[in-house]
Parts: C-alpha cells; structure tokens; sequence
C-alpha cells in the first residue's frame, strides 16, 4: 500500500514541474524528443541495419540446401596445332551448363537454417534493448536540462539575493552598524555563488549538447513529463515481468538456442553427403574438325548429357570436424553461461531501480519539507538579525540552506523520474510500442524478415544504402542561458 501511495506521488511531482521551469505554450514535450529519436538517433538506425543484416542469414543457410545450375562457355582459337594432329580444329565453342541438387548433408543446412531463424529472434531482441537503452539517455538527457536550467535560475536568484545582501551590509557598515568582517563574510559568499551559477550555466551547456547528440536538434522550452504508464506495486512483481520481457534475457536465452544447433553443424562435417546432378554439354567446331585429312567427315557440332548420383563420405580430415564440433559445445556452454549472467544483471538492475525509484519518492518528501522549513527559518533569522539577536553569517547561512534544499528538491524530482522509467526498462516496457509515440507506423523487424524469407532470385538487390540519422554539425553551440529569462 506504502508503495502504491509514492508512485501516486512520484506521478504528481514529476507531472507537475521541477519548481515551475517548463511553460506551458510552446513548449518541447517529451514525446517529441522521443519520436525524434525513434526516428532519426543513428545509433537506432544502424541496429535496425544490422538486424536487417541479419535476417538475411537465413536465405544465405537455406542456400545451400537448394539447387543450383551453372553455365560455362568457351571459345578456343588454336593458333598453333601439332605436326602430328591431323584431326585437332582451327577453331571451337564448348558450353556445358550444370544442376546438382543436394539431397543430404548430414544435418548441417536444418541446423544452420535453425540457428539461423533462433538468431533473428535473439537479434530483434538486441533491437529491442538498444531502443529501449536509447531512451532512456534520452530521458535522462530531458530531465537533466529541465534540472539544470532550474538550478541556473536557483543560483542566479542566489546571485541577487545575496548582492542585494552585500549592498545592504555596506550601508550598514558605513553607518557603524556592521563591522568589516561582516562585509567580507557577505563579499566571500557572493564570490562563492557567482561560481557556481557560473558552473551551472556550464552544466546546462553539457546537458543541452547530450539533448542534441541524442535527439538530433537543440531543445526548446521543454514541458514537465507525463506520468509514467504501467509502474510496479513491488519490486517482486517487477522482477517477475522483468524475467518474462526484458530483451536482454530473451536474446541470451535465443542465442543459447542457437548455439546448440551449431554443435549439430559442426558434427555433421564427418557425416556423408548424398546429392543429384545433371550435365548438358554442346561443341561446334565451326567445319574445321578433320580438315587436316582429305576426305574425311567429321561431325561438326556435337551434344552430350549426363545424369548420376554422387555420394561424398569423408574418411579421415585430420581430427577437424571433431575440433569444431568440441569448440561449438563449448561456445554453447559459454551461452548458456551468458544466459544465466542476463538473467542475474536484469534481476539486479530491476531491484536497483525500484529502491531508486522509491529512494527518491521519499527524498523528494523531505526535501519538500527541508525547503519550507528553510524558506522558514529565513524569514526568522532575517526578523531576528533586525533585533541585533542574529549576525549578517546567520542570514548567510539560512540563504545557503534553503538553496542547498531547493536544488536537492529539483534533483530528487529528476532522479525519480529517471529511476522510474529505467525500472521500465528493466521490466521490458520502455519500448515505443509501450509509450505509445506519435510519427506514423512504428518500426517491425519483422517486417523486413517476412520480406526477404521467400526470395530466391541471384539479382534481386535492395537500393543503395543512405544514411537515415541527421547531423548535427548545423546545430548551434549550446550556452547556459534560458530563453525568456
């Protein structure tokens, strides 16, 4: 029940904004970023390639399990015959075209087919993961600008308040009324503040940069995020959907799959191989067969065919195909070892997640309650130092307190909005099928597979290969300013 009541929270914080920084109008929303993404981030783009890449293994293993024909052509000038050949030609064309169709290979095209097909599954698993791995950047990459800019703002506002206190303590030191220490007191935290609005205007600078590198374009007035859809009640619940969809496991287990049809593969090269051919063969020797004998008749052209059976059984390969069959059990062994190591990653990360995502509920509870008993004992301090009961280091200190609590208020909001989409990510549901993005059909492997399967023909290519992710060298340098402001 605890739980269920801080994701009600965590969806309300983090929907509402991060100390008010996002407007309304106008405003880049967190959808867009990732659709962009989706659409354009190369990195996305070359793993769909690759897996593309991919589903063609299984034509290229089915290949060697279907007939093939050859032709071969050959035209002969003989510029020079022997003094002893009467009958050799002047001139000849050979042709001969060729049909063999395997009929057994000792297992290897099934098992090759079949590891093939497991790799496919095990690569659109891959896919999945790297597109839910570039999310969440992109979400961190969104929070972290939403954050920066809050803090640049909180530590302007600290600039000002505190010139506004330093101009205040020389007036009163030049009445008397302070002392020289207090004017440097107000002078050093100035100086110290001034620093670090100036580091945070650079760490807005970074963050804007990792926004462009990963969504493609700089951000704009970015929105307060949407609450985040299909979130856990326990963390024994989210391991067990983590089990079940999280690509990294599913694409371990496929590949440990795989690797046991490899072993047949690699023992089926001590086994025999039974297969069909068909031969056709045409010579024309243009009249000029026998023209070194007067009076003979040769046969000017002339047409063979064969047709047989051919058995291939392998004897003796100097210890080969047991060495590979060896090293195939032993890559096999070495995925299922992977296997397992999957499974233990996912279930820490899941785990992690969660005691972060519920971690930084509970910060952002009492950072909340640190920032109004800050703004508080401000107000008191400041009402006190007017009395003579409080010195101008009081105030000082009372300001550095509700700021340090401010920003660790922002950054809890973040945390737990990142922590709560990377628990998602563990649990195989930060994919754009679950975040149901905008910017037309969605991106099916499966579609490129079921394309190619069935194509047989030598000369059936695809179009040349461009580039679908965009650049950002036009993008301009990003500074720590915020717009409007």
């Amino acid at each position: 029940m605890r739980a269920f009541k801080l994701r009600i929270g965590l969806l309300a914080g983090t929907g509402a904004v991060l100390l008010g920084m996002a407007a309304p109008g106008m405003a880049d929303t967190l959808r867009d970023a990732l659709t962009q993404a989706y659409e354009t981030n190369p990195s996305l783009q070359a793993a769909r390639a690759q897996q593309r890449g991919i589903d063609e293994t299984v034509q290229i293993e089915k290949a060697a399990g279907r007939p093939s024909v050859t032709s071969d052509t050959t035209y002969t000038e003989f510029v020079k015959k022997s003094d002893n050949s009467f009958t050799s030609p002047d001139r000849a064309l050979s042709s001969q075209i060729q049909l063999g169709v395997p009929i057994y290979s000792g297992g290897a095209v099934k098992n090759a087919v079949r590891a093939a097909k497991t790799r496919v599954e095990a690569g659109q698993a891959n896919l999945r993961g790297t597109e839910s791995a570039i999310f969440s950047q992109v979400v961190a990459a969104y929070m972290d600008v939403i954050l920066n800019e809050a803090i640049v703002e909180l530590r302007r506002n600290q600039v000002e308040v505190l010139d506004v206190n330093l101009k205040a303590t020389r007036d009163r030191f030049e009445i008397g009324d302070l002392t020289r220490t207090d004017v440097a007191q107000s002078q050093a935290r100035l100086a110290l503040a001034q620093g670090d609005a100036r580091t945070a205007a650079a760490n807005l600078s970074n963050a804007r940069e990792t926004y462009i590198r990963l969504v493609g374009s700089p951000p704009g007035t970015l929105a307060p995020p949407p609450p985040l859809p299909n979130l856990p009640e326990s963390a024994q619940s989210a391991v067990a959907i983590a089990l079940e969809n999280n690509p990294d496991i599913i694409a371990a287990r496929e590949e440990a799959e795989a690797s046991r049809y490899d072993i047949n593969v690699a023992g089926a090269g001590r086994l025999p191989r039974v297969s069909l051919y068909t031969q056709g063969g045409y010579n024309d020797y243009f009249g000029t067969l026998g023209s070194g004998v007067p009076g003979a008749d040769f046969a000017q052209s002339e047409k063979s065919a064969q047709v047989g059976a051919r058995l291939s059984l392998p004897l003796f390969q100097g210890g080969r195909p047991a060495a590979l069959r060896r090293q195939a059990q032993a890559f096999a062994s070495a995925a299922l070892e992977a296997e397992i190591a999957a499974e233990r990653d996912t279930v820490a990360q899941t785990r992690a997640a969660w005691s972060s995502w519920l971690a930084a509920n509970e910060l952002i509870e009492s950072s909340q309650v640190a920032v109004d008993a800050a703004q508080l004992s401000l107000e008191g301090v400041r009402a006190e130092n007017t009395v003579g009961n409080r010195t101008i280091l009081d105030i000082l200190d009372a300001e550095q307190e509700l700021l340090t609590a401010r920003v660790r208020l922002v950054t809890s909001r973040r945390n737990a909005y990142v922590a709560g989409f990377s628990l998602l990510a563990a649990m195989g549901r930060a994919e754009a099928r679950d975040l149901g993005l905008d910017g037309g059909v969605l991106y099916d492997p499966q579609t490129n597979y079921d394309r190619v399967r069935g194509k047989r023909f030598d000369w059936d290519d695809d179009p040349a290969p461009i580039a679908k992710g965009t650049r950002t060298v036009d993008t301009a340098v990003q500074d720590g300013e915020i717009p409007g402001k």
